[in-house]
């Protein structure tokens, strides 16, 4: 019988090292933004972001609190707080959560509802939580996120950058805490995001099935094992996962020393201009996301290929295209902005 209790391996996964190493830097850094992977069914999409969580050190909660707060930290929620102060506050541990958002999930279901009738009657504020508090601290994936309703998008992506989800009723507000990895899938086959929605997205790479025969029977012959034994595939494969989990942990902490010379920012800047990408979103993100690399590199000062290779990622769909155009990124072009900004 398949065991449901072990996720496969991230480090077991063939080929995607694009997609991996996007999901990699967004949890290295989660101020990126997200990252949209975008390709047909079957490609590891899925299967990539359940293993992210597995790659993450677990996190100090208070037990029994819907928004994950944490008992180290100075966010508590209006409960936890009074708690704390009655010195009834009980600290915990657990994994990292990754969490779905159906494409069906109602504006309530994913922000969370206020009772209006006990603010109204009694003057108290009452919150049921949503799939945002959920997610705080964890990841949010959005599977087919091009067919969401454009208005539940907006909400996901505005949480995302503000950190904090609010939700407004006759007057009556509630925040809380909602800082979290946003992971979206899709196949373009099945319909575009909107520029303005794809813009707010970090990072974006489009995955395809491998051609590589040789790869490709590594791929079924590794999902095979798995299937028919979880708990012996993930043991197998305990090494290189704690190999990975050990860069992300020491990238984290060295993130906050990572420079980032001017000439690197001149770099970015000519790219960004040379691409014709509108606004400065692009910018920050391919010079967030060259730190992030060199980080996860153990190296405390980014380099010209860490920013071409984030240029690639923060790029794509950034990039002014015509109706019915394909997302993508000119790659000599950018080759060629790339000598062009270094001989200045």
């Amino acid at each position: 019988m398949k065991n449901h209790t072990f996720a496969y391996p991230f480090s077991a996964i063939v080929g995607q090292e694009e997609m991996k190493l996007a999901l990699l830097l967004n949890v290295v850094n989660p101020a990126l933004g997200g990252v949209l992977i975008r390709g047909e069914k079957g490609t590891a999409k899925s299967t990539a972001v359940r293993a992210l969580a597995g790659l993450l050190p677990e996190i100090d909660v208070a037990e029994g609190c819907p928004f994950a707060c944490n008992p180290l930290g100075d966010d508590l929620c209006e409960a936890c707080a009074v708690k704390a102060q009655a010195g009834t506050f009980v600290p915990a541990r657990r994994r990292i959560r990754v969490v779905d958002l159906p494409v069906g999930a109602t504006e309530d279901r994913v922000l969370g509802t206020l009772d209006m009738e006990a603010a109204i009657k009694k003057g108290e504020r009452r919150f049921e939580p949503g799939i945002l508090a959920e997610a705080h601290r964890g990841i949010l994936y959005v599977d087919e996120v091009n067919l969401l309703d454009d208005h539940i998008v907006d909400v996901l992506l505005d949480a995302a950058a503000m950190g904090v989800n609010t939700v407004e009723r006759e007057g009556v507000s509630f925040s809380h805490p909602s800082r979290f990895v946003l992971v979206g899938t899709m196949n373009p086959e099945e319909g575009e995001l909107r520029p303005q929605l794809l813009d707010r997205f970090g990072l974006c790479v489009q995955v395809e099935g491998i051609a590589d025969i040789d790869a490709r029977v590594e791929v079924v012959r590794r999902r095979a094992a798995f299937e028919e034994n979880p708990q012996g595939f993930a043991e197998a494969w305990a090494a290189q996962e704690a190999e990975v989990a050990r860069k992300v942990e020491a990238a984290r902490a060295l993130l906050p020393r990572v420079g980032f010379p001017d000439a690197l920012l001149r770099l970015v800047a000519r790219i960004a201009v040379d691409m014709a990408v509108d606004g400065h979103r692009a910018d920050l993100v391919m010079m967030k996301t060259a730190r992030a690399m060199a980080a996860l590199d153990g190296r405390d000062i980014p380099g010209r290929d860490d920013v071409e290779r984030a240029a690639r990622l923060a790029l794509p769909h950034r990039m002014r295209r015509k109706p019915f155009q394909d997302v993508g990124l000119d790659q000599a072009a950018l080759g060629a902005s790339v000598e062009k900004g270094l001989a200045r």
